[in-house]
């Protein structure tokens, strides 16, 4: 099969594309015949070991798993003799986390690590959905403790876990301001956003608002900016690391601490799958309640250029990798 492999950290150019043995799938796997894969923040991060702290998953001189990506969409083309959920011809979407193996025709996976993809969305759409989007349903739901009325802020709002949040806010029946720059504005309006702050133009911790949450889909701001926007009994959630070390040892390090002291809570964490998320972001993106939003889709022999797009940060929504038609 064809594949793209990372055996070293460094910029995206160090890929190679190059042809791999077929996996085979153990009793308790899967094996997917891959259509779509997508491109998250974590991959870059993966791919140049930084910040350090990732390298204690991800490996800590040079990459454990060679073929990077984690989220994906495809086709089931057989099964390990303990799935019981799942058969050949069945048409998945999922994700593997630090495991990687996403950036090739074919991957097994575990039955936990997969759903039941929705007829009516495309491979595609279907690859945008899992890292980012529940990255912000645990960021919201489970972290943030939204319900019904509250005054949420998303933070970073037209990148991939942006775009899904904003319309979970709204699904959740909270009041929606996103911060975006000036070209994003329109977008994060037709997404579902009450409101929108241009970052450019003002900085929402200094204009006198607060917000019962705050997901910080990029943590752009220093964890005192965040709280000085919060109400009295507002949380912040951290659902995007810092570049730098200090940055990232701030977060989690300062953020129990005030939150201990001060009232004001502020939690950070790292979004893990749940077969359970991903059959309700299906049944969203089955009812049209939830829309992927698609920046770019590179082929996969293109993946380099497609993470140093990313890189650049100025991404609308997700980047796609076609592999397989």
């Amino acid at each position: 099969m064809k594949a793209i492999v990372c055996t070293q950290y460094g910029p995206p150019d160090l890929l190679r594309f190059t042809e791999l043995p077929q996996p085979v799938p153990a009793g308790d796997q899967v094996l997917v015949r891959v259509g779509a894969a997508s491109v998250n923040p974590m991959d870059w991060h993966i791919l140049r070991g930084e910040p350090f702290p990732v390298r204690f998953f991800a490996g800590l001189s040079k990459p454990k798993h060679p073929i990077p990506g984690s989220d994906f969409a495809g086709q089931v083309e057989a099964v390990g003799s303990a799935i019981t959920r799942f058969r050949p011809g069945d048409q998945v979407f999922g994700a593997r986390g630090f495991a990687g193996g996403a950036f090739a025709e074919y991957l097994c996976a575990t039955e936990s690590q997969i759903a039941l993809k929705p007829p009516n969305i495309s491979f595609d759409q279907a690859a945008a959905v899992p890292v980012a989007a529940v990255t912000a349903l645990i960021g919201l739901r489970d972290k943030g403790r939204i319900r019904p009325g509250l005054k949420v802020l998303i933070d970073g709002a037209s990148g991939g876990v942006g775009t899904f949040a904003i319309q979970l806010a709204r699904y959740f029946d909270t009041e929606v301001t996103a911060v975006c720059s000036t070209r994003n504005l329109d977008i994060a309006l037709s997404l579902g956003a009450g409101r929108v702050i241009d970052y450019t133009r003002q900085d929402f911790t200094r204009n006198g608002e607060r917000y019962d949450l705050i997901l910080a889909a990029n943590a752009f701001h220093s964890i005192f900016d965040y709280r000085r926007a919060l109400a009295a009994d507002g949380i912040c959630v951290m659902a995007g690391g810092k570049p730098s070390l200090v940055g990232t040892l701030q977060d989690l390090l300062l953020g129990p601490l005030l939150t201990a002291t001060r009232g004001k809570k502020t939690t950070s964490f790292l979004a893990r799958l749940d077969n359970s998320d991903l059959v309700f972001l299906g049944e969203l993106l089955a009812s049209g309640s939830l829309v992927p939003v698609i920046d770019r889709r590179y082929p996969l022999s293109e993946a380099a250029d497609a993470i140093a797009y990313l890189e650049k940060g100025h991404a609308q929504g997700k980047v796609i990798l076609t592999v397989a038609g």
